[in-house]
């Protein structure tokens, strides 16, 4: 155990020359998908994400039904350096499955955590690391909104963390309890005109009877500061439960500090098919200062300085030919 700490800690200080995560202005929340972003919330940041569930499952071949609801968790604190974040997640669930291959139907009451993880989540890559010194094109609103060839080159980050699994839980392999690790690859391109591609490869539970490998695809759109949408697959390779989940659903920023959400999850296939509904919302009490540049003015003011250098050109370019 002392071995693995001392390796963090290096891994950690060996990354720390090579990333500089982004603090955002309003809030960064995971919700209302299941995947990760790669930038961690901002140093003496701490972040609430939470939202209830309903659930409704068939098996077509062990002709059952299940039928509950429950609620996504998570906690997000960035720690020390703009690229570490330290977080909790988890989903509890509870339903009554029932079995129809009776003559009379038999019900089970269920309730317990699908899963329970804490975890450290580290950005070891950001080619955005340099937008600051990159100044905008004064001359041209078209050339700061066309496509960057750069913008394919994604931001990435690592995770570890622990699962923590109860005994004789009725949502993982028999047999399965304590603690098991989990570790995450993750990458994050951002593309102008608001969208957003996330990539998540995962390796859950490891050296247990229920060793869980998924991926996760999201691709996020927003249409003005406001309003986003969002649509996600997650595939899951596993002895104990194999699926392809499909979420789509949208965010509304109701102020900088609080989002709400709703997304609709599906599947394809009937062994068991999956139909659920959630509601969220996500909060951030925001203690994080901005670090001064160079020339002493704080990385908030100098984009803001930037931003409103190119608006003062286009109301000019407009006021003179009518377009841009």
């Amino acid at each position: 155990m002392k071995s693995i700490k001392i390796s963090l800690i290096f891994l950690i200080f060996t990354f720390t020359n090579f990333a500089v995560a982004q603090y955002t202005e309003v809030i960064n929340s995971n919700r209302p998908g299941v995947s990760q972003s790669a930038f961690s919330v901002g140093t003496n940041v701490l972040q609430f994400e939470a939202g209830p569930y309903l659930l409704k499952e068939e098996h077509s071949l062990l002709n059952y039904e299940v039928s509950g609801f429950g609620a996504d968790f998570a906690a997000r604190y960035g720690l020390l350096f703009e690229e570490l974040e330290l977080n909790i997640q988890g989903t509890y669930q509870n339903d009554t499955q029932t079995y129809n291959s009776s003559g009379t139907p038999t019900e089970y009451d269920r309730g317990n955590f699908k899963n329970l993880t804490i975890g450290a989540k580290y950005m070891i890559y950001d080619p955005y690391r340099k937008a600051g010194e990159e100044k905008p094109n004064l001359y041209s609103w078209k050339a700061n909104r066309q496509f960057k060839w750069k913008s394919l080159i994604p931001a990435v980050a690592i995770y570890a963390g622990a699962n923590f699994d109860t005994k004789d839980n009725p949502y993982t392999a028999p047999g399965i309890e304590g603690f098991s690790p989990k570790v995450a690859l993750i990458s994050q391109n951002n593309f102008v005109g608001g969208w957003v591609f996330v990539i998540n490869l995962i390796a859950d539970r490891i050296g247990t009877d229920q060793s869980d490998y998924q991926y996760i695809f999201t691709l996020t759109h927003s249409f003005n500061p406001k309003w986003a949408v969002f649509g996600e697959a997650q595939g899951i390779i596993s002895d104990f439960y194999a699926d392809e989940l499909f979420r789509f659903g949208g965010a509304y920023l109701w102020n900088k500090n609080f989002q709400l959400d709703t997304a609709l999850t599906f599947n394809t296939k009937d062994t068991p098919s999956v139909l659920g509904v959630n509601f969220g919302m996500s909060y951030r009490f925001d203690f994080h200062k901005d670090k001064e540049i160079d020339n002493g003015i704080p990385a908030r003011d100098e984009l803001r300085m930037q931003e409103r250098d190119i608006q003062r050109k286009k109301e000019t370019d407009f006021n003179s030919n009518g377009n841009f």
